[in-house]
C-alpha cells in the first residue's frame, strides 16, 4: 500500500500545528520558570530505559505497568520500556544518580507514551510536566506541593472557580490493619468505596469487624466533622489513623487560608492508585472538565528499588490537556528581498525585539507567504510594519 494511503496517525496520537504549538510552548516555559523560582531544579530523563528501572513504580501500580510500551533492546537483548510516567525516572535520579542528603526538589517536562488513552479525550502521548520533592516525610512538604500546584495553575491562567479534592489513603489502610481484614475484604471494600455504593457498603460491613467505622468512612467521606462524630473511640485513638486524619485536616485548613478563592473539599475514600500512594492525595478540577487539571500525592519509599528508600511527594499534569485546544495566531512579518543596509537593520531590530520576520527570496511576492500577518514597507524612507492587506 502506498504511503499516501497510510499517513493517518494511530488513535490518540496527533500532530501539534504552529498555532497550538505556540500556546503549549508558552505554557511549558512559564511553568518551568515558575517552578525554578521556587527551587525546583530541572532534569531531563531518557525517553526509553530498561524495564527494571521503570518497574520501581509498576510493581506497586499495575495500571502504570499496563500502559507501558515494552520492546527488546537490539544491542543488549534486554527488555526496555518507553516511559509512561516520568516520576520513577526522577526517583532513580534522586536515589542513585544524584543521591544528595536532605531535601531535593526537581521538576521536568517531556513526552510520555501510553498503550491506551487514560481518559475519553486524553492523548496517548501526553506532554507531562511535574514537580517532585524527596527527603521529607512532614505534612508541610505535601502542603508545599499543593500550594505550588495551585500557584502554577494560577500563573498560566487557571485562577477562577477551582475545586481541590483532598484524600488520605492512610485512613483506610490504618482502619484495615486495625480491623485485621484479609486482602480479599480490603479489595472488596476499596471497590465499594470507589463506586460510592452505599447500600452495598452497608450490607457488606454489617458483619465486619469495625463495620460501623468502615460504613462511616464511606457515608461521611466528604464531611470530616460528621465522620469524626460517627467513628468509634477505639478507631479515633489508633495512632496511624489519628495522624492521617490530623494531616488531612491540617492540609485543608492551610490551603484554604492560602487560597481562599479555591473550594477545598475532602474525600477520604478516594482511593485511585491506592497501592501506589502512601499518604495525602490531591487533585484540582476546573468547571466543565471531567479530568483533573493536575494531581499528585505522597509515595514514600519509591527509591527502595534503587537501594535508597526516600519519602517523596509530587504532582504532574498534561500540558496538552491544559492548553484545552487553544489556538493563537502566529504573527509573522514579511520583508522584501534586498541587501540594503537600512532594510537589513530594520529586520535585525524587529527580530531583536522578538518579532518573527521572514525575508522574501529573490523575485517572490507576498503571495509566497500566505501565513504572514504583517509586512515591512518603506514609507518615505522609513521602514514600518503594517498589517498585511
Amino acid at each position: 500500500m502506498p504511503i499516501s494511503e497510510t499517513w493517518l496517525l494511530p488513535d490518540g496520537v496527533a500532530d501539534v500545528l504552529p498555532e497550538q504549538a505556540q500556546v503549549i510552548e508558552s505554557l511549558r516555559r512559564r511553568s518551568l520558570d515558575f517552578l525554578a523560582a521556587r527551587g525546583y531544579q530541572l532534569v531531563y530523563t531518557p525517553f526509553i530505559e530498561y524495564i527494571e528501572s521503570l518497574s520501581s513504580l509498576s510493581e506497586s501500580n499495575q495500571d502504570l505497568d499496563l500502559v507501558t510500551f515494552k520492546l527488546i533492546d537490539q544491542i543488549s537483548g534486554r527488555l526496555m520500556g518507553v516511559r509512561a510516567d516520568m516520576t520513577p525516572q526522577v526517583a532513580r535520579i534522586d536515589a542513585h544518580v544524584r543521591p544528595i542528603d536532605g531535601v531535593a526538589r526537581y521538576c521536568y517536562a517531556g513526552t510520555t507514551l501510553h498503550t491506551r488513552p487514560q481518559g475519553h479525550t486524553a492523548s496517548r502521548a501526553p506532554l507531562q510536566l511535574g514537580a517532585e520533592l524527596f527527603g521529607s516525610e512532614r505534612i508541610e512538604a505535601d502542603i508545599e506541593l499543593v500550594d505550588v500546584m495551585l500557584g502554577l495553575l494560577a500563573q498560566i491562567g487557571f485562577d477562577q472557580h477551582l475545586h481541590l479534592d483532598l484524600g488520605h489513603v492512610g485512613l483506610f489502610r490504618s482502619l484495615v490493619k486495625h480491623a485485621q481484614l484479609t486482602k480479599t475484604q480490603e479489595k472488596h471494600l476499596s471497590d465499594l468505596y470507589q463506586r460510592k455504593a452505599l447500600p452495598e457498603l452497608g450490607e457488606y460491613t454489617a458483619d465486619l469487624a469495625y463495620g460501623t467505622d468502615f460504613y462511616a468512612l464511606g457515608r461521611y467521606s466528604s464531611d470530616i466533622a460528621a465522620l469524626e462524630a460517627h467513628l468509634s473511640q477505639d478507631v479515633l485513638a489508633d495512632t496511624a489513623f489519628a495522624k492521617a486524619l490530623q494531616d488531612l485536616k491540617h492540609t485543608q485548613t492551610q490551603i484554604q487560608q492560602r487560597w481562599p478563592s479555591v473550594f477545598v473539599g475532602v474525600d477520604v475514600v478516594e482511593l485511585r492508585s491506592y497501592h501506589y500512594h502512601t499518604g495525602l492525595m490531591f487533585a484540582v478540577y476546573a468547571p466543565n472538565r471531567a479530568n483533573p487539571l493536575a494531581q499528585g500525592g505522597r509515595y514514600d519509599g519509591i527509591g527502595e528499588h534503587f537501594g535508597r528508600a526516600r519519602p517523596a511527594t509530587g504532582f504532574s499534569c498534561d500540558l496538552y490537556a491544559l492548553s484545552n485546544g487553544q489556538f493563537e495566531a502566529v504573527e509573522t512579518v514579511v520583508a522584501p528581498a534586498g541587501q540594503d543596509t537600512d532594510l537589513l537593520d530594520a529586520i535585525a531590530q524587529l527580530r531583536q525585539a522578538g518579532r518573527s520576520v521572514v525575508q522574501l527570496l529573490g523575485q517572490d511576492d507576498l503571495d509566497s507567504l500566505p501565513h504572514a500577518t504583517h509586512c515591512l514597507v518603506n514609507v518615505q524612507g522609513v521602514w514600518q510594519v503594517q498589517e498585511k492587506a
